[in-house]
């Protein structure tokens, strides 16, 4: 019988052949915490009663949810990460670093590897043909000190893409318009699998996108087949000794198939306070934002970066408007201001952060009023998301945040 992605990978961690619904104990190749979920790994950890991680140069810790702090209560969970490394020989991801899930396609993750997170976004890795995924904490306690973890097999929806994009849509649009289509609990615990001559096409950036957004739909993981740019990705890196060829089968068995044609996507937008709330820009365009964010696991990266910077470029953000770009890490951030997009975003009148989740998670760096409304290009919109249960929050594209940066309300033209 032939297998997913995601049951090729899971069964060679766990030694055997394995099925959909199937609980096993697999070996664990990364594991990662950031600076909300990893003091209580750490606690975690240590009531274990083992004296060392079973892999420290894989075990990562992520300061990047308050990069930096902005308060002391936070600043002291910096401390134990911090200590924790030194003691235990962990990797420190420190501020300015950038966010955790593109550090870990950055530098720590390769195709056909598990890799399990104390966050939700983990997935944003399985574009590398790696099954990724978010557990809790005190899961990844023992992942860190045992180099296992346990899990249930998932079932794989096949998401099949077609076609050619019309101009100026974005992944963004097809992962919202996804999630509009299957609910946000439409996938609960499956591995969503991204083929077509659409995905094929795609960059690795674009890809990211759909994997960080599987979550959304409900999935356990978001998984693609490495191809050619997958390996250009990991050179560019420096681990093209890392690439290895992942597909399915071609006899593998899906518990569903979803036919999705390009040249149907619209401009999407996600509306309040739920990620499966979509609707096209066109139904939105009475809709006035006071805040515009570009960045997070999701949008952040430099290809994102120039969707905006090539809108913005010569032009003044409306007056009524504050946008904000966050670079999703220091090597985009660096590329950013070698490619001068920096220099264009600052006399647009726009704020430049460091790399970061600050706005995204409501912790720092663009907290809402009551009553005020933001477009991001974030990965959620729940009440509360961005620090105030007033705010509102829409989701979408760089390519329509840009936009309505310039105009004051939501559009893509």
């Amino acid at each position: 019988m032939g297998q997913t992605i995601a049951e090729k990978i899971i069964s060679e961690h766990a030694g055997h052949d394995v099925k959909p619904g199937e609980l096993v104990i697999a070996n664990v190749d990364v594991a990662a915490v950031q600076d909300g979920t990893g003091p209580l790994t750490v606690q975690e950890f240590k009531k274990l009663g083992v004296n060392k991680l079973h892999n420290p140069e894989r075990s990562i810790l992520f300061i990047d949810h308050a990069s930096p702090s902005p308060r002391k209560e936070l600043s002291n969970t910096h401390k134990v990460l911090r200590e924790f490394s030194k003691e235990y020989g962990a990797v420190l991801s420190d501020i300015g670093a950038g966010v955790c899930h593109q550090r870990l396609v950055e530098t720590f993750v390769n195709p056909g590897e598990i890799l399990v997170g104390a966050d939700s976004h983990t997935c944003t890795s399985g574009a590398l043909g790696a099954f990724a995924t978010g557990m809790g904490s005190t899961d990844i306690a023992v992942a860190m000190a045992l180099g296992k973890t346990w899990l249930k097999v998932p079932a794989t929806f096949k998401i099949e893409v077609t076609g050619e994009f019309k101009e100026g849509i974005c992944s963004k649009d097809l992962m919202l318009y996804l999630i509009g289509l299957i609910g946000a609990d439409g996938a609960t615990y499956k591995a969503l699998e991204f083929c077509g001559d659409t995905i094929e096409n795609m960059c690795m950036s674009e890809r990211f996108t759909l994997a960080n957004m599987a979550v959304e739909a409900g999935a356990k993981a978001g998984l693609f087949a490495t191809d050619e740019k997958t390996k250009a990705f990991l050179k560019e890196h420096g681990r093209e000794d890392k690439f290895r060829l992942i597909t399915p089968d071609e006899d593998a068995i899906y518990e569903r198939v979803i036919k999705i044609y390009a040249e149907d996507i619209p401009h999407t937008v996600s509306c309040p306070h739920t990620v499966d709330n979509t609707k096209t820009v066109e139904q939105l365009k009475d809709v006035k934002v006071d805040q515009v964010y570009v960045g997070t696991c999701t949008n952040g990266r430099i290809e994102d970066l120039r969707v905006v910077a090539n809108i913005l470029k010569d032009k003044k953000i409306n007056p009524d408007v504050r946008m904000l770009i966050c670079p999703a890490s220091k090597d985009v951030y660096l590329k950013a201001l070698d490619e001068g997009l920096i220099k264009i975003f600052v006399e647009a009148n726009a704020t430049i952060l460091p790399p970061g989740c600050g706005p995204c998670v409501g912790v720092h760096a663009g907290t809402l009023a009551d009553g005020e409304v933001c477009l991001a290009t974030q990965n959620r919109n729940f009440q509360g998301r961005m620090g105030n249960t007033e705010g509102q929050i829409y989701l979408a594209s760089p390519y329509v945040a840009a936009y309505t940066a310039l105009k004051g309300y939501i559009c893509a033209e």
